[in-house]
C-alpha cells in the first residue's frame, strides 16, 4: 500500500509540476488521503514486539479506510466534474487564506493566483478523468487491503 500510495502521489506531483496541471481543492483532499495511506501502511511494516501482527493489522486497516475514503473523495470529484452535483465552497475560489491580513496581500493573492475549478476535467485517459483513475486505484487498493486484514484477523481468531 505504501508503494501504491507513493506512486500515486508521485504521479499527481508529476502532472502538477511537469504537466502544469494545478490541483483543485478536491484534488488536494485526495492527496491527503493518499498521504495517510502511505503513513499508516509504512508504520505497519515497522511494528515490533509480541503484538506486532495485531498492531500491523490495525495500522493496515486504518490505511485501507483512508484509501476507501480517498475513493469517496474521488467519486465526489467525478460527480462534480460531470455536473451531477455542485462542488464544495473551495472549488474554483483560488484563494488560500488571508496571509498577513492586509488589503494589499489579499488583493495580490486574488489577482495572481490561478483559479482551478473542480468541475472542469483537466486530463483524461480512455474517457476517465484523473479523479476517476484515482478513485479506481484507491478503491482497488483499499478493498484489497481490507480483504487482507479481515482474512488475517479471521485466521488469528480461528486458531
Amino acid at each position: 500500500m505504501a508503494g501504491i500510495g507513493l506512486a500515486t502521489l508521485a504521479a499527481a506531483l508529476a502532472f502538477q509540476h511537469l504537466g502544469n496541471l494545478a490541483p483543485c481543492a478536491l484534488c488536494i483532499d485526495q492527496r491527503k488521503a493518499w498521504g495517510i495511506v502511505v503513513l499508516f501502511s509504512f508504520l505497519s511494516l515497522l511494528a515490533e514486539g509480541k503484538s506486532r501482527i495485531a498492531i500491523s493489522l490495525l495500522l493496515l486497516a486504518i490505511a485501507a479506510t483512508a484509501a476507501l475514503t480517498g475513493a469517496g473523495f474521488a467519486a465526489f470529484h467525478v460527480g462534480v466534474e460531470q455536473h451531477w452535483w455542485a462542488g464544495t465552497a473551495e472549488c474554483g475560489s483560488g484563494f488560500q487564506g488571508f496571509g498577513t491580513g492586509n488589503i494589499e496581500d489579499i488583493r495580490k493573492q486574488l489577482l495572481t493566483r490561478p483559479v482551478v475549478r473542480c468541475d472542469e476535467i483537466a486530463w483524461s485517459f480512455l474517457g476517465i478523468s484523473m479523479a476517476g483513475w484515482n478513485g479506481l486505484i484507491a478503491l482497488v487498493t483499499g478493498t484489497s487491503a481490507l480483504y487482507v486484514v479481515l482474512r488475517d484477523v479471521k485466521r488469528i481468531f480461528s486458531k
